[in-house]
């Protein structure tokens, strides 16, 4: 691997992901309640899938979606389909800072799965990097709760198992990506699996298309989600997934919760307390370790002659 691609690309790539991702939770919250979490969800992976098949078309890679298109087809149902449609449902309960961070355990999922059916090494840096992650997410979870109540009235326990069961799947797809699709082109599984997600999508959204039409505001923010933070951000996880592998990947959920609670503030001008930083703080430095570019010391141990 080139050390100046590992050392520069892979790092921006990521930071460039997880703003992306954490801009989607606004954009959810301003879509879900009049879209409804089905049709939200329908409309983003078809928009994704309509802005990514003409460059797979464009590259010359029809044929290795065509070829790779079972697994492919999985993807688009664990990796887009049930989790969009599980956070939709959870923004009209919970706000997208919150979600975002329920978000944060995907990694935790990841690094179980790759290390019980991949056989993967979870090194001392990784172990602690995951640790300091998810302490760094419970720690920003627990100061949103207290500090604006976070939750709306009624739902927010199906909502938080909505979250967690979407960050379930996304660590299985990562890993599955990594098993079976090794070596496709990251554009044809990104562009095919929003568009099986679509195929899945179809019916339920016709059964669940919202009575009244969606305002302009909605749809803007659902074209946001389609192209930015879906289409665009997806050709950016493959290619991670291909380069640094799956739990490496996956860590890129840690820094989703820090741009959620930044685009807040930004947007929606939500208060940023210092609890709030200093939980972005240690989650910014657990990714740093879980994703490989820290490591922490290692032991050294002194031989003595007999």
């Amino acid at each position: 691997m080139n050390l100046a691609r590992a050392t520069l690309r892979d790092p921006i790539e990521l930071l460039t992901l997880a703003a992306l991702w954490g801009a989607s939770f606004l954009f959810m919250r301003m879509g879900a309640a009049e879209f409804g979490p089905i049709a939200l969800a329908a409309v983003r992976v078809a928009g994704a899938a309509l802005f990514l098949l003409p460059l797979l078309a464009l590259r010359g890679q029809l044929g290795e979606l065509r070829a790779a298109w079972r697994p492919i087809a999985l993807i688009g149902l664990t990796n887009s389909a049930v989790p969009f449609a599980c956070f939709g449902f959870a923004t009209l309960s919970i706000t997208g800072g919150l979600a975002s961070i329920f978000n944060a355990a995907a990694p935790l999922f990841g690094s179980v799965i790759a290390w019980l059916w991949l056989n993967e090494r979870l090194s001392r840096s990784r172990i602690v990097g995951l640790v300091i992650g998810l302490v760094g997410v419970l720690w920003l979870a627990w100061s949103n709760i207290n500090v604006e109540a976070g939750f709306k009235p009624g739902g927010s326990g199906l909502a938080i198992a909505a979250c967690l069961l979407a960050t379930l799947f996304y660590g299985f797809s990562a890993n599955y990506t990594k098993r079976y699709l090794n070596g496709v082109a990251p554009l044809a599984v990104a562009a095919g699996s929003q568009s099986f997600a679509a195929l899945f999508l179809a019916v339920p959204a016709l059964v669940w298309w919202p009575t009244v039409e969606p305002s302009l505001n909605a749809w803007s923010a659902v074209a946001a989600l389609a192209i930015a933070c879906t289409g665009v951000a997806y050709i950016l996880f493959f290619r991670l997934i291909a380069y640094l592998g799956a739990s490496k990947a996956i860590t890129v959920t840690f820094l989703i919760p820090a741009f959620g609670v930044a685009w807040g503030a930004w947007f929606l001008s939500e208060e940023v307390t210092g609890a709030m930083l200093l939980g972005c703080a240690t989650i910014l430095l657990g990714t740093a370790l879980a994703s490989g570019f820290l490591q922490l010391p290692q032991r050294k141990f002194s031989a003595r002659s007999g």
